[in-house]
């Protein structure tokens, strides 16, 4: 393993830790410079009128706004913040002081703050019940927090203006702090779905077609993927009809905390990975099969299963991709009466979830209701939603009695699958790697790898990632580099990466590389510029500090660290990485400081009071190292290797009895490994009980019989 190789993996695990709780922001369709002469949507509506007409009034056109009218009149009731004293830069055009973020079914105050910057405030208006509320409901978000309104997890210009504007810059300064954003039009207009024409599109006598998509439906759903999911920039140069995995690393479900183990949505992730790990997705359906993407409404009615009923009405439509869609008779399946919401294909293949405690939206992944997995992993069904009262056993009852063999299906063995994978248990990776082997969809096969990544070390685990970098998708290719880079000796596997033909894998094959790139080689520039997106946030300086401890400069990470921290104090994550490079640097009293900062910021973390113990013993400082150690020890009082070091540290500081009860405790924890009943002999012998330190010695020997050492104390005369 390269050196400091550790410090980049737990990074990488960080950067997932810090994603927010939107959408990454895509990045601006026209540049600062080319935003006076970009046509504005009230250009194109002399030759488009129907479709501007269309678009007028949606949740696209009225996305980000002036207050006016009704939103004038809901502000005089609004209780104006006194947090923030500065306005924001002069580029705004809001003549009340305050932007509008957002339509239906609420909208959101944007104040302005110091640095040219705009903030989301927690307090948004409902139209129909036309009253204020809290969007984080009775979660008490304190001032000086990342997520705070205030916060730069709630800051406008980077984590809600692009998705909410028209030919958006942010004018980011990482010098000074501050913005200077800029825009065509507020709320999302027509250049952002359809690019910039041509100079002459208007002009031009043959009025000839602009179409940036050529007319592959594929790239046009990529357009409305970027804002549409929760993922990570990777450029900041996406242009409609460009491939989406060029220029952003979408959220699959790997982690509990965002999807559940079958797919269902969780946190506020949206619905391109849904979408991608669907069946109905992986067989050619497109946002454009059922929503106009002018009106925002669904092309058909849902109420009557009438959109539903397109495609799987008999004998079953043709797909793009060449699948048949299955013939259904909704009576017959749902066997709910007509009109109930039972009998609605949407209220049971995409339930909905409440976000910002008004905002219902339907999951995309359309799956198969399964109250067995609500009773084995908590995963929420549509069917318990409707039927609460009857309670969960007769709810799965009746679902076995309906469509038990339907639900026994490929679908519930991956979910058990996932689950398995997410607790880290070592017997989860057969299993895995069955469902592996039978799984079509590439979002979850990418799923499946990136979560058989801590096993890489296991032949068959080796095996299926190593073919995987020769996969047709691009994310199940990334997913494997990922996986393999932490092997030294996979690395002639990783190197023809470098050159794949989707940005997404070259760049994740560059992290292996990072450094060793030469400063002039296009994937040491590529790497480069993805590091330095986002440098406002704690992540994407993060993101730049991983990189220079990852290339041994350690004297200029620290500093990225250092202020990410001060960006986001809670990020326990961060601590720990600032640890680390102090322990690099030979400071391991100071690292040890920094590991307990981060097991203060999260109550349930043994790892960290641990390391401190460890850093304290290394420094001479045996009070401050038992400290720590005990106090990993009461929150994950199994942890053998805990008990074992304390141990030691306390026969080191001549207390033997007390040793002896610690080492005692770590063998009763982990019976087969030698180094414990080893340790408890020489405490015996230190003692002077030479029959007990034999005995000891004699339980070592069982357990490794090379074991030298306590081959070599039961030859001491």
């Amino acid at each position: 393993m390269r050196p400091y190789f550790a410090l980049l993996i737990l990074c990488a695990a960080l950067l997932t830790a810090l994603v927010a709780c939107r959408p990454s922001p895509p990045s601006p369709a026209v540049s600062t410079a080319a935003t006076s002469s970009s046509p504005r949507s009230s250009d194109c509506a002399a030759c488009h009128a129907e479709a501007h007409a269309a678009w007028a009034g949606t949740d696209h056109a009225l996305a980000n706004r002036l207050p006016t009218g009704e939103l004038l009149a809901a502000l005089n009731t609004f209780p104006r913040p006194t947090d923030l004293t500065a306005t924001a830069s002069s580029s705004t055009d809001s003549t009340e002081g305050l932007m509008i973020l957002g339509h239906a079914p609420l909208w959101q105050p944007l104040v302005p703050a110091p640095g040219g910057r705009w903030q989301a405030h927690e307090l948004a208006f409902d139209p129909a019940r036309q009253d204020w509320f809290n969007v984080f409901g009775e979660e008490n978000r304190q001032p000086g927090e990342w997520g705070h309104w205030t916060g730069r997890g709630m800051n406008w210009n980077t984590m809600c203006a692009p998705c909410h504007m028209t030919g958006y810059a942010a004018g980011y300064d990482p010098a000074t702090d501050i913005f200077k954003s800029t825009w065509i039009e507020q709320g999302i207009g027509c250049v952002s779905c359809h690019g910039t024409p041509p100079a002459d599109h208007a002009t031009s006598a043959k009025k000839i077609p602009y179409d940036p998509f050529r007319g592959d439906r594929s790239l046009m759903m990529q357009t409305c993927a970027p804002c549409h999911a929760r993922n990570e920039p990777l450029t900041g140069r996406f242009q409609p009809g460009d491939n989406y995995h060029d220029h952003y690393r979408v959220t699959l479900p790997t982690e509990a905390r965002t999807f559940y183990p079958d797919g269902q949505q969780r946190d506020e992730v949206f619905n391109w990975t849904s979408l991608l790990t669907s069946r109905m997705g992986h067989a050619g359906v497109s946002c454009l099969d059922c929503h106009d993407p002018h009106t925002n409404k669904t092309i058909l009615p849902v109420e009557n299963n009438a959109l539903c009923m397109q495609c799987h009405s008999a004998p079953g439509r043709v797909m793009a991709g060449g699948a048949v869609a299955t013939a259904i008779e909704p009576l017959a399946h749902s066997r709910h009466a007509e009109g109930s919401a039972g009998n609605q294909c949407v209220s049971c293949h995409m339930p909905t979830t409440n976000y910002m405690q008004r905002a219902p939206r339907h999951d995309h992944g359309w799956i198969k209701p399964d109250p067995l997995l609500t009773r084995e992993l908590g995963i929420p069904n549509a069917c318990s939603k409707c039927h609460q009262a009857e309670g969960l056993d007769w709810v799965i009852a009746r679902a076995d009695a309906w469509y038990g063999s339907k639900l026994d299906s490929h679908q519930r063995t991956r979910t058990r699958a996932v689950a398995a994978l997410q607790t880290g248990a070592p017997s989860a990776v057969a299993p895995a790697l069955a469902v592996l082997g039978r799984e079509e969809v590439p979002a979850w096969r990418a799923t499946l790898l990136e979560l058989l990544a801590p096993h890489v070390a296991e032949p068959a685990v080796r095996a299926t990632l190593t073919t995987a970098l020769g996969a047709a998708a691009p994310l199940e290719r990334a997913a494997a580099v990922r996986a393999l880079t932490p092997l030294p000796d996979a690395r002639p596997l990783l190197r023809p990466l470098l050159d794949d033909p989707v940005r997404l894998v070259r760049l994740d094959a560059a992290w292996a590389f990072s450094a060793e790139l030469p400063a002039d080689a296009s994937q040491r520039r590529e790497l480069d510029a993805y590091f330095h997106l986002n440098q406002d946030q704690p992540a994407g300086l993060a993101r730049i500090g991983m990189d220079l401890a990852n290339r041994g400069r350690f004297d200029e990470a620290l500093p990225k660290f250092e202020r990410a921290r001060q960006w986001d104090s809670a990020q326990s994550g961060i601590d720990s990485i600032i640890a680390q490079l102090l322990h690099a640097q030979g400071k391991p009293a100071e690292a040890a400081a920094a590991y307990l900062r981060a097991a203060t910021a999260n109550p349930d973390d043994a790892e960290s009071p641990y390391r401190a113990g460890l850093a304290y013993a290394e420094a001479g400082l045996n009070a401050e190292a038992e400290k720590a150690l005990r106090l990993s020890l009461a929150r994950a009082p199994s942890r053998d290797r805990g008990w074992y070091n304390l141990g030691l540290l306390l026969a080191a500081n001549n207390r033997l009895p007390e040793a002896l009860t610690a080492l005692t405790e770590a063998e009763r924890r982990a019976p087969r490994i030698a180094d414990y009943p080893y340790a408890i002999a020489t405490i015996h012998f230190r003692l002077g009980d030479r029959p007990a330190a034999r005995a000891s010695a004699l339980r070592a020997l069982a357990i490794d019989p090379a074991h030298t050492p306590s081959r070599r104390l039961l030859s001491t005369p």
